[in-house]
């Protein structure tokens, strides 16, 4: 079947209601920044198309549903009124059919269905065409409160800069999908790329870092389960994990510090009963398991307290499984290093390191503008036997591009400089880094660092900015050099070299 556009987003136009007169809705704003952040990912502009008025009559219906039929993802947007809508839940059922009989509803391990949930509904309440899928959250609840905030740029910066992080995400997985129907119809069929992983649910402590993880894999091309909501009766969940398990050859587990949810008929908590399914995979053979627990973790909770103790003291823990208590960016080095190719599953996870003698290349990613702020520092490493990578700055924008590109795929670590530029602009770069594989990058995953240099220079755009104080990343380690240049944090980053540049 030949498709005519590459999403259609359906929504309730109670949703799109202008909140401030004279500013667009909220689901306005949404196909905007799709169109543009997706035409930066793919390259091209993307065919995103809504319906902008109700269906007035029974032609007008019949010609939106044949076109609804004619897409490649929908994008439903959750709230009270689209759950209660019959011609949103005939929308969304049309598209789910004609998705089964034209490929499946799923390319590959991902979804053609992307649930936005603009405001909370309960799970029991969304369209059963919807009701097991990951959803993408545009909106906070306050821990203290309880009040519910959607991400819309009229409630702050904060709300905004959350709301571009959470579209980017979701812009990346409609990529993803986009992606495997070219690949799909090019090759006949679906290619499927990486390893499979479990990632185990966790604690709504760790969500950032488990969100975190889950695009890192999957922006290297690995699979990531479980791909749908787990039941919440015992039977039903176990059954579904050891599905899950089974197709997998890594579970990574983030072990926080809240108990979590205890299912129906289940006395431990949801993150204890994946790690026991996942020791049971484990004696299977050709599996690993690696546990986290964040360094110095504070935890209250006695349940949770024991579980840990009970954890570290585990004879379970065998030369394939590794229980670590460090650093958010260290759980990142090891899992990325378990998973190059021809990695041994045996115990002990210190990165690989180079043959000696070789000399390692560090890739400066900064703005024209802070050169000078950023030469002092590139002197710094060279004078330590680092190989050192600028940027290029002149040139055909596609000739600049593959420079970069190559930098990225040979640089050994990647530093980027946060200094006249804005948060977005960051974020972007380190994306790029961790898309690196995408670009034929063979090495392990080059260890990233943000340099936050002072600057009277104004950013770009005030949309994304935030003073650089509170700039926090778990993608990269953060240095703060707003106070000048400094040796001893940058040091301690280069201390993860081996070889002559960590002399």
């Amino acid at each position: 079947m030949s498709f005519e556009g590459d999403a259609f987003i359906s929504y309730a136009h109670l949703d799109n209601a202008e909140l401030i007169e004279g500013r667009k809705g909220w689901v306005a704003n949404l196909h905007r920044a799709l169109e543009v952040r997706l035409a930066q990912l793919l390259g091209k502009p993307p065919q995103i198309w809504r319906d902008p008025k109700l269906a007035g009559n029974d032609v007008l219906a019949h010609t939106l549903l044949e076109k609804i039929r004619r897409v490649s993802t929908l994008i439903s947007v959750i709230s009270p009124r689209y759950v209660k809508s019959e011609w949103t839940r005939k929308e969304l059922s049309e598209f789910y059919h004609s998705a089964e009989e034209h490929g499946g509803v799923k390319m590959g391990n991902k979804a053609r269905i992307f649930k936005v949930m603009k405001t909370p509904v309960p799970v029991d309440m969304h369209p059963p065409e919807v009701r097991s899928l990951l959803g993408y959250e545009f909106f906070k609840v306050d821990p203290e409160t309880g009040k519910v905030r959607e991400l819309d740029e009229i409630f702050g910066p904060e709300a905004q800069r959350d709301f571009w992080l959470r579209l980017d995400d979701l812009a990346h997985d409609i990529c993803c999908v986009l992606e495997m129907f070219e690949e799909y119809h090019q090759a006949g069929t679906a290619v499927a790329d990486g390893k499979t992983i479990f990632l185990a649910e966790t604690t709504s402590d760790l969500r950032e870092q488990r969100e975190t993880i889950r695009r890192d894999l999957e922006q290297h091309g690995h699979t990531v389960l479980p791909a749908y909501a787990l039941p919440m009766v015992l039977s039903d969940l176990e059954a579904s994990l050891r599905e899950d398990l089974k197709r997998c050859s890594l579970s990574l587990h983030l072990v926080g510090k809240n108990y979590g949810v205890v299912p129906e008929d289940a006395v431990q908590s949801l993150v204890a009963i994946q790690n026991e399914l996942a020791i049971e995979r484990g004696k299977q053979g050709d599996f690993a398991r690696l546990l986290w627990v964040p360094a110095g973790l504070k935890i209250e909770d006695q349940r949770q307290k024991a579980l840990v103790e009970q954890l570290r003291l585990d004879p379970r823990m065998t030369d394939n499984a590794d229980l670590l208590e460090t650093s958010f960016e260290d759980l990142r080095t090891v899992y990325q290093e378990k998973l190059q190719p021809g990695h041994s599953p045996e115990h002990g996870h210190a990165p690989a390191i180079a043959a000696a003698g070789s000399v390692k290349s560090l890739y400066l990613m900064y703005d024209k503008r802070d050169a000078a702020a950023v030469a002092c520092y590139a002197d710094y490493f060279f004078d330590r036997k680092f190989e050192v990578l600028h940027p290029e700055f002149q040139g055909d924008e596609a000739e600049l591009r593959q420079y970069h590109e190559e930098n990225l795929r040979a640089c050994d670590g990647a530093i980027i400089f946060y200094g006249s530029t804005n948060e977005c602009w960051v974020r972007r770069k380190l994306r790029e880094v961790q898309k690196s594989a995408g670009f034929g990058r063979t090495k392990p995953p080059a260890s990233t660092a943000v340099i936050v240099v002072a600057t009277a220079a104004p950013v770009d755009d005030e949309w994304c900015s935030q003073p650089k104080t509170q700039f926090r990343s778990h993608e990269a380690t953060v240095i703060s050099q707003l106070e000048g240049f400094s040796t001893d944090q940058v040091q301690t980053f280069l201390s993860r070299f081996t070889g002559p540049g960590g002399k």
